[in-house]
């Protein structure tokens, strides 16, 4: 298959890279393995875990340091989710979220008066960010959005419900896509940015997970909920546009995140196949063990190059929707791979909570299903291979 996709991009990492991952390593083994599990069960999302991560500058990776941000690239963004992901999923999708979505829209998209106003606090983890496009009946088929907003004066009067938002009851602030204009047109929907604590804007139910247990998930629920102008992103209309711009940067986001927990579950694979002994060997030595490693570490290779490739585009400005979509499924598909491969090496111990897999196990599901399912990113590669 030719492409014109220019790749000429070092495979080694870069001494930020280097540095973010010890950063992320050190961090996660003081603040994060301590109490993931204990958050898990009980489903509570660590918020002073984030406040944590804006003082190390990891909440506004992208964020321009003239906004309070890192200043940082993809390279480094996808190097900070792995390692978050490789000790927990949840702090890896939450920490993804926020800054691909909620601060990246506005990053993209916002103007001046607006970045000046949330990107600091965003960047910093002051506020925590949400971001909405899903509906209850509009999952992958969000052209048919119900949500509504109405211009009244110099306000717009929003009515409708969300729901899958991450940081949706925890959030100051959400970026939310709603319908402006007719159903089905793709230039009849607009973001608008909406504060907490806004009169008619309110979080509705939180959903007990199968995974990602300690990252939030929740309704957005809007009343008669009155917006100013001002809080229009971009210009009326563009909202769905944009939504799709900002989803082509966020499957980098859940690339890495399943490239992060592919890589957890291989790694406490391969020190349990080590010390694991079975008939006076590790059972790593055993084929029917050794040949589930190899598969695993070629997977993961495979899906480390993916989401390389399409940092690196995204750093040099170039169209990303393809190579976005080639990371986003494959890793995540990868994810479950290697996660459930894991669960069996580890045996009856894999199925319990005292041993990390299954943990893994639980998590990785999400990332085929979230910013997009499989399916949907093969229908984006298929369309954009016909194009071509």
């Amino acid at each position: 298959m030719t492409t014109d996709t220019n790749t000429n991009f070092s495979f080694a990492q870069t001494e930020n890279q280097k540095m973010i991952a010890d950063m992320v390593r050190e961090f996660g083994d003081k603040h994060i393995r301590p109490k993931m599990m204990e958050w898990d069960e009980s489903q509570e999302f660590p918020i002073e875990v984030f406040k944590k991560l804006g003082e190390l500058g990891l909440m506004g990776v992208l964020v321009p340091q003239e906004y309070g941000g890192s200043g940082f690239g993809y390279l480094e963004y996808v190097t900070a989710i792995v390692e978050l992901s490789k000790i927990c999923g949840s702090i890896g999708l939450s920490m993804a979220a926020h800054n691909s979505l909620c601060t990246g829209h506005i990053l993209q998209f916002g103007n001046e008066e607006q970045k000046q106003k949330y990107l600091p606090k965003l960047a910093t983890a002051e506020w925590i960010g949400a971001w909405g496009l899903t509906e209850p009946n509009t999952g992958s088929d969000a052209g048919r959005m119900l949500t509504t907003a109405v211009k009244d004066g110099d306000h717009w009067v929003i009515n409708g419900a969300k729901n899958w938002i991450t940081h949706g009851k925890s959030g100051n602030v959400a970026v939310v896509i709603v319908r402006t204009g007719e159903l089905l047109d793709s230039h009849g929907m607009s973001a608008f940015i909406i504060e907490k604590g806004t009169p008619g804007f309110s979080a509705g139910r939180k959903e007990n997970k199968l995974g990602m247990r300690a990252s939030e998930t929740t309704e957005l629920i809007f009343e008669n909920c009155r917006v100013n102008e001002s809080q229009l992103l971009g210009k009326e209309g563009e909202g769905f546009i944009q939504a799709m711009k900002v989803l082509d940067g966020g499957r980098i986001s859940i690339a890495s995140l399943g490239l992060g927990i592919a890589k957890g579950a291989f790694e406490a694979s391969v020190k349990y196949a080590k010390e694991r002994q079975q008939f006076g060997k590790p059972i790593g030595e055993f084929q029917g063990i050794a040949f589930k490693l190899a598969d695993m570490a070629t997977q993961i290779e495979a899906a480390e190059l993916l989401t390389m490739q399409a940092a690196y585009m995204k750093n040099e400005g170039q169209n990303v929707n393809k190579q976005s979509a080639f990371a986003k499924y494959y890793a995540s598909e990868v994810a479950v791979r290697c996660s459930t491969e894991a669960v069996q090496i580890f045996g009856g111990y894999g199925y319990t909570k005292d041993y990390p897999v299954e943990k893994f196990y639980r998590d990785s599901k999400l990332c085929t299903i979230g910013e997009g399912t499989s399916e949907i990113q093969k229908l984006v590669i298929s369309r954009a291979i016909l194009k071509e």
